[in-house]
């Protein structure tokens, strides 16, 4: 999009200013201009407010904050001069922007706006602790104030919100719960919040449970470990029961008698649950369980993850759909493991009693010199068995290969197909020329269930139109090469075009002759012969031969 274009259908107000103030909005907070950095703005603001309240937690803990004091200083002069900057800017552009141009004070308009409120919250602390004395209670208040920067996340969440309830405003709660819990077509960018927040969340929990394994960092945030421990079991609480009732909703348990009971015994609904499960376990057990059981068992959480990528759906397709190759280069590999551990004891045992005792001893050296990692804690001393030790690691890299191999070219080539299935999906909604809104609704459900990115969904779907443009076009050009040759087949010519003078006549009887001339006479480019050719044809469809006809 050439700036030209772009700037002749934006407002009066940014169409008539191409100058420092019209740039900066163009391509710094413009969503409607695709080549700007709106979203890398966006995107960059909000991982710094999340930092910078995560700092300011770790401020209110003594034995972090004393040592490092003058870093989180520091930081925090950085976030605040960042957030002045865009706050500034966003001020100075307000003229331009299409919600404050039409007013007589756009900036004093913005300024009061709810949006630069909550900008002015975030920096204000900060300002007011420098400019004015203010005691110990007081420097205490203005720090707890600047966690309300995470307000500043309003300017991503308001708009997705809005675009939400316009999209279900004819629909069910239950039906708008589940959209934004599932990708459904019309789910917005509120479902990819949602779906990141409760990612958060397992990412949060799970590198606590890894941190609090160490005991001084156990110890130094045993208070803040429990609340994000009982925060994250809300949060995964929540979600399962807001996918317990939803199930009558999915498509994979709609038409089931009981699609509840189905969503709770299917695999990803037994994963919810044993994320919540050690929370209960921990707190309503009668008797005390291994804390370090609970902390692993809380890692099950990662497997919560697998439902926001598709990774693991093309994975479990690629096994589903190569299983008998995978098990038969697993037979191989097993069957070599037991035939090497039984050389390696037949060699070895009398050399090394003590560790090629038996062959289940032996078949943990075979896996782990096939496998070329080689501990050493096993290892041959008799020149057959350290022959066989060098044809197995050479052996083993060709073993592990081939697994390794078939998984990667499986893996690719069902990712192939699933961008084959949704340009089909594309190309079949495109048959009768328009999407609509079903249609519509199905595509993007796909598109967001493969993540695929704007660019890639925004090429896909011209390459189904270019597709589509280009069949109706061979469509049109084979139609016209039915024409026969009049001179080579007369007789055909005449059958053809016999049967175009009944087609017209249908349609002429349809019509009505004088609406068909008055209608060709209105057209760009009237034509006498055409009009000729209505007038002969009524008077054919008067005759005796017309009406045999």
């Amino acid at each position: 999009m050439s700036d030209l274009s772009y700037v002749a259908g934006k407002p009066a107000a940014l169409a008539a200013n191409s100058g420092v103030m019209a740039f900066v909005y163009r391509w710094l907070f413009d969503h409607d201009f695709d080549r700007g950095f709106h979203r890398q703005v966006e995107r960059a603001v909000a991982v710094l407010i999340l930092i910078s309240v995560f700092a300011i937690v770790l401020e209110h803990i003594s034995e972090i904050y004393q040592p490092h004091a003058e870093t989180f200083h520091w930081f925090d002069l950085i976030t605040v001069a960042i957030f002045s900057v865009e706050y500034l800017l966003r001020l100075y552009t307000a003229p331009v922007h299409p919600e404050f141009a039409g007013y007589r004070f756009p900036r004093l308009r913005y300024a009061l706006s709810f949006y630069a409120l909550v900008d002015m919250v975030a920096i204000l602390p900060f300002y007011f602790s420098q400019f004015f004395t203010v005691d110990v209670e007081m420097l205490r208040v203005l720090r707890l104030l600047r966690l309300m920067r995470i307000f500043k996340l309003s300017r991503e969440l308001v708009p997705a919100w809005t675009e939400f309830i316009s999209l279900n405003a004819d629909r069910t709660f239950r039906a708008k719960l589940y959209a934004l819990l599932e990708p459904t077509g019309h789910s917005g960018r509120m479902h990819i919040i949602v779906d990141n927040f409760i990612v958060f969340w397992i990412a949060l929990s799970i590198v606590c449970v890894v941190l609090e394994s160490v005991d001084s960092i156990g110890h130094l945030f045993e208070i803040q470990f429990a609340w994000i421990d009982a925060i994250a079991f809300t949060v995964f609480t929540i979600e399962y029961l807001a996918r317990v009732y939803t199930a009558p909703e999915n498509p994979d348990f709609r038409g089931r008698y009981f699609p509840r009971w189905a969503h709770v015994r299917s695999g990803q609904a037994i994963i919810d649950l044993l994320t919540i499960l050690p929370f209960l376990l921990e707190r309503f057990l009668p008797f005390a369980l291994d804390l370090r059981f609970l902390r692993v068992f809380r890692l099950l959480r990662m497997l919560k993850l697998t439902r926001y990528t598709s990774a693991t759906t093309t994975l479990i397709k690629v096994i589903a759909r190569e299983w008998q190759i995978i098990l038969a280069s697993m037979f191989v590999m097993l069957l070599l493991v037991v035939l090497t551990a039984s050389l390696g004891y037949l060699f070895e045992h009398d050399a090394q009693p003590d560790k090629f005792e038996n062959i289940p001893q032996s078949i943990y050296w075979a896996v782990v010199t096939l496998a070329s990692v080689g501990y050493g804690d096993i290892s041959p001393v008799t020149p057959m068995g350290r022959a066989l030790t060098v044809v197995l690691a050479l052996v083993g890299i060709g073993i592990f290969a081939i697994p390794a191999g078939l998984l990667a070219s499986a893996f690719t080539d069902q990712l192939r197909i699933d961008r084959e299935a949704f340009r089909h999906l594309l190309q079949q909604a495109y048959t009768d020329g328009k999407v609509d809104l079903k249609e519509r609704e199905e595509i993007i459900a796909e598109a967001e269930r493969l993540h695929l990115s704007d660019q890639e969904f925004n090429r896909l779907l011209a390459e189904a139109k270019a597709e589509f443009d280009k069949s109706f076009a061979a469509q049109e050009l084979s139609f016209g090469q039915l024409m026969l040759d009049a001179n080579a087949h007369p007789e055909f010519a005449a059958e053809q075009f016999r049967i175009l003078v009944a087609q017209q006549s249908l349609l002429l009887k349809a019509t009505g002759q004088k609406l068909m001339q008055d209608k060709l006479a209105q057209s760009d480019h009237p034509d006498e012969l055409t009009r000729r050719v209505v007038q002969t044809i009524a008077d054919y469809q008067s005759s005796e031969q017309g009406r045999d006809l």
